[in-house]
């Protein structure tokens, strides 16, 4: 993918390249994947995304590949030893959250529903465009993300604020913000 054209952002670090080219903003369906990248984003917040993808490896294995069931089932032993595990980022509420919301996708797929459409129901199952300049920013929120955190909290998600959704949305591309050429 040598003549992918990347945002700023993404040319900094061959690490951050591979997560454009291969990850960032493109659909994704999988209930494993996607509780993968929502757990990251929620450690995102307060940090860059450089220091949680680098650590993503090490994130897979402290939270057994992000097997929702695996995940559901830790107790507060397993948080206490993640607590203090040096290779993940050591935010008891954010383990705490992310076996929460391991609990709640659980629940999601024992009512019938998998996660996958419980997410992409938010833009009616249709990739919404947003069109930005090579050095422009995205947004930090959006009406939209903000709407999505109002109804993940409800629902009993934990973690799960505008910026954090927005910022899931376009990782999963939900919003698909890659630039075109």
């Amino acid at each position: 993918m040598s003549n992918v054209k990347r945002p700023t952002w993404a040319e900094r670090t061959p690490s951050m390249q591979d997560y454009y080219d291969h990850y960032w903003g493109l659909p994704e369906h999988d209930d494993r994947q996607l509780f993968e990248m929502l757990s990251l984003e929620l450690f995102q917040a307060g940090l860059t995304w450089r220091t949680i993808w680098e650590r993503r490896a090490a994130f897979e294995r402290a939270f057994a590949d992000f097997d929702i069931d695996r995940v559901a089932a830790f107790t507060a032993a397993d948080i206490d030893l993640l607590c203090q595990d040096q290779t993940i980022i050591r935010n008891r509420r954010k383990i705490s959250a992310v076996v929460a919301n391991a609990r709640v996708v659980q629940g999601l797929q024992g009512s019938g529903q998998t996660f996958d459409d419980y997410v992409w129901h938010f833009v009616d199952y249709q990739p919404q465009r947003l069109v930005l300049a090579p050095d422009e920013s995205l947004p930090a929120q959006t009406d939209q993300s903000r709407e999505m955190a109002k109804q993940f909290k409800a629902d009993g998600f934990r973690f799960v604020g505008p910026t954090i959704m927005y910022s899931f949305m376009t990782a999963i591309g939900l919003v698909n913000a890659r630039i075109e050429f």
